[in-house]
């Protein structure tokens, strides 16, 4: 197992510094985010410093955890610790002769870099605020109130969840919901896959339940952004195994709506988290300031109901 530490290093527009690989590298030619392999004794901190130092002439000053990558590659196996940078000392140059370019994440293209960075693109193209809508779905002007005051407070992406709905009233609100959301940049995901086939294109992509994953046989190519709710190990590696483009995993705490189910608590977070190369989110028993000992957990972010949905501003 080889130890590498990567960094996405993020300008004041939001874009990313990529370099390329030289041509008689392993995965030469392609684009990829700056790093290197621990050296004996170092810390994973202590080794992304040396790095970014020896290749870029930065200092990092701030940089938070952004995800754990395992990959094969069949002649070596790799564990890739991906970290977020947002400040640093010094101006970035290629010191060792390699190309840079800064793009916004939105704008990479998976197949130009190597397998294993694949799944920090979809990590960098996710927020860390996931909302699942509560109730009030028969007052839409409460309903619509309390999104806009979730979308306020800087939710990034928001799944509609409304099972007291007809699929009549569900389409209503989706279209009710979606200018908002767009207007703010943030993505509406579909509660009601089972309607997938006839909505694709309606919202901004799908998410299943835990019942739902176990069954699908293939990915759902062309639904959009995909993902499902997972409560142990073997649910999130088949989310894995699908390629969806992230997971919910609870409840990491107690919570009020499920007093008797068993909560993960952290340490069990990370380890089965550890296990998959997908983005995850930690539900159940959030709070709006739970955010930073989750990545610290190895999550993507915070999801939830309450969370958000109860705001008062």
């Amino acid at each position: 197992m080889i130890h590498v530490v990567a960094a996405a290093i993020f300008d004041s527009e939001a874009r990313v510094l990529v370099t390329r690989r030289a041509d008689h590298l392993h995965q030469g030619g392609l684009w990829e985010f700056p790093g290197g392999k621990c050296e004996p004794g170092e810390s994973i901190q202590q080794a992304l410093a040396r790095e970014l130092k020896e290749e870029l002439g930065i200092v990092p000053l701030e940089c938070d955890p952004l995800i754990r990558v395992r990959h094969d590659y069949g002649d070596r196996n790799l564990l890739l610790e991906f970290f977020r940078v947002t400040r640093y000392q010094g101006e970035a140059s290629g010191l060792e002769g390699q190309p840079l370019k800064w793009l916004l994440p939105g704008e990479m293209e998976p197949g130009s870099f190597p397998a294993a960075d694949r799944p920090v693109i979809t990590a960098l193209q996710l927020p860390s605020r996931y909302l699942i809508t509560g109730g009030d779905v028969d007052r839409l002007e409460d309903f619509l109130q309390r999104l806009d005051r979730a979308l306020d407070f800087g939710v990034g992406i928001v799944q509609l969840r409304a099972h007291g709905l007809t699929d009549i009233g569900y389409r209503e609100l989706l279209s009710a919901c979606l200018p908002r959301c767009h207007g703010r940049g943030v993505k509406l995901i579909i509660n009601r896959p089972e309607r997938v086939v006839d909505w694709r294109g309606e919202g901004d992509g799908v998410h299943f339940t835990a019942r739902q994953l176990m069954a699908l046989a293939h990915h759902p190519s062309g639904a959009g952004l995909l993902g499902a709710s997972c409560h142990n190990p073997e649910e999130l590696a088949r989310a894995a195994e699908l390629e969806l483009d992230y997971a919910l995993l609870s409840p990491v705490e107690p919570t009020h709506s499920h007093p008797h189910a068993q909560a993960l608590g952290w340490f069990r977070f990370t380890e089965w988290v550890d296990r998959v190369n997908i983005p995850v989110y930690a539900l159940g028993g959030m709070q709006s300031d739970s955010l930073r000992q989750a990545k610290l957990a190895g999550a993507q972010g915070i999801a939830g109901i309450s969370t958000y949905w109860g705001l008062n501003r």
